[in-house]
C-alpha cells in the first residue's frame, strides 16, 4: 500500500449514515459490481458514476453512522475509493472499513478548509496537505495498517494461513 498519495475530493457532510452510503434496495442485486453504483444515490444519485479510482472522501463528523451494513464500506472498496478522511467516523463503521481494506483516517479541521475538487495530499502517519495547509495526523496501529495492506480481514487471514 501507497503511504503517501493524492487525490480529488469529494465532501461530504456531518452523519452520513449506512442508509446513505448503501441504501437497502439496491442490497439484492447480483454483485457488488451493480450494488456500488447505487452508493450515495439518496444523497447525491450522481456520485457513485463520478467517483474515479484514487479519490478521497472528506467528511464531518460521523461518518458511517447508523447500521452495520456491511456493504457500505464494501461499495466504497469497490467505488476504489483510495480513502475517507473524516472529522470521526461511527465505530462500528470503522471496523467493517478495516475489515474491508478500505483506508479511513481522522482529521478533526481537514473538511472545514477543503472544497470538492481540491487535490489533497496524504501521508499515512504523518500529515495531510491542503491548499497549502498542513494538517496533522493521528498514526495507524500496525496491527489495522496491516489488515487495510493486505486488503481487509478475510485476505490477510488467508494471506497468513498460505491461502493466497
Amino acid at each position: 500500500m501507497e503511504t503517501h498519495f493524492t487525490g480529488i475530493i469529494w465532501k461530504l457532510g456531518d452523519d452520513i449514515d449506512t442508509d446513505i452510503i448503501m441504501p437497502t434496495q439496491w442490497l439484492t442485486l447480483d454483485s457488488m459490481e451493480d450494488i456500488k453504483t447505487h452508493a450515495f444515490e439518496p444523497l447525491r444519485p450522481e456520485l457513485a458514476q463520478a467517483i474515479q479510482p484514487g479519490d478521497i472522501i472528506v467528511a464531518g463528523n460521523n461518518f458511517g453512522c447508523g447500521s452495520s451494513r456491511e456493504q457500505a464500506p464494501e461499495a466504497l472498496s469497490a467505488l476504489k475509493i483510495k480513502c475517507i478522511i473524516a472529522k470521526s467516523f461511527a465505530r462500528i463503521f470503522f471496523r467493517n472499513a478495516i475489515n474491508n481494506g478500505l483506508l479511513l483516517i481522522e482529521s478533526p479541521t481537514l473538511a472545514d478548509h477543503c472544497q470538492e475538487g481540491d487535490v489533497v495530499e496524504v501521508e499515512i502517519n504523518r500529515c495531510i496537505r491542503c491548499n497549502d495547509q498542513t494538517f496533522p495526523i493521528p498514526q495507524i496501529p500496525e496491527n489495522l495498517f496491516k489488515l487495510i495492506e493486505d486488503g481487509g480481514l478475510v485476505k490477510s487471514m488467508q494471506k497468513e494461513n498460505g491461502i493466497l
